[in-house]
């Protein structure tokens, strides 16, 4: 892991240049007070009248006047182009979780890369909000409390397999690839409990259950994965 640049034991709000709302910002800040800015995402951040406590990425997009606004202490330059912004700052925050806003919407090769981004670093505990959806790497278990009928979907960003309680379609014993099966559009009769036997798949619920997921990933005993060599 990359030696942090923030640190905090609340959640994060991380805020990147991409599509986003003051509502979103308010919705996210009551759980994740502490704000930073990917690169671009300073722009929304100051707009909404706040002041980010870091701004990470290569500043590519950070355009002058927003960057005289920020104290020099609190921009961090990291010039390489190996990685996306949301990677270098995810890779730099130490938080129990971090709440990714304006990573989702427009560009399609932006949102692939931020869920590349998702499962590559799938020791991390990070949610994305769009405005439909919210967007995880699947840990080894997760149980949320979800109302039957609610949308639950898994995208396998690599092929994996995994056991399921309290979905209408159960996933045990399928084998989900990016090239093969993948498991969109299932739906929860209840609280669901979703096994997965290997890291690789994101999964995709409403905006409204966004309370549920963030509750779900902060739990004492919510599992990672291992974070690689």
């Amino acid at each position: 892991m990359s030696e942090a640049l923030v640190c905090a034991q609340n959640p994060v709000c991380l805020v990147g240049g991409g599509e986003l709302s003051i509502k979103d910002l308010e919705d996210v800040e009551r759980f994740a007070p502490t704000v930073v800015a990917a690169d671009g995402g300073a722009a929304h951040v100051l707009a909404s009248g706040r002041h980010p406590v870091a701004v990470i990425g290569d500043f590519d997009s950070l355009d002058d006047a927003t960057r005289r606004r920020i104290p020099a202490e609190r921009l961090h330059h990291i010039p390489e182009q190996e990685s996306t912004d949301f990677d270098k700052a995810l890779r730099r925050i130490s938080a129990p979780l971090v709440v990714g806003l304006g990573f989702l919407g427009a560009r399609i090769d932006h949102q692939l890369a931020a869920l590349n981004t998702l499962v590559r670093h799938a020791d991390r505990a990070c949610v994305l909000v769009g405005a439909l959806d919210v967007i995880i790497g699947l840990p080894p278990r997760l149980s949320l409390n979800l109302l039957p009928g609610t949308p639950v979907s898994i995208f396998p960003m690599a092929a994996v397999t995994g056991r399921s309680e309290g979905l209408q379609w159960p996933i045990d014993g399928l084998h989900f690839a990016p090239d093969g099966r993948s498991g969109t559009s299932n739906r929860a009769t209840g609280p669901v409990t979703i096994e997965m036997h290997d890291p690789g798949a994101i999964g995709l619920f409403p905006r409204s259950t966004l309370e549920a997921v963030t509750r779900a990933l902060l739990r004492a005993d919510a599992t990672r994965w291992p974070a690689r060599a």
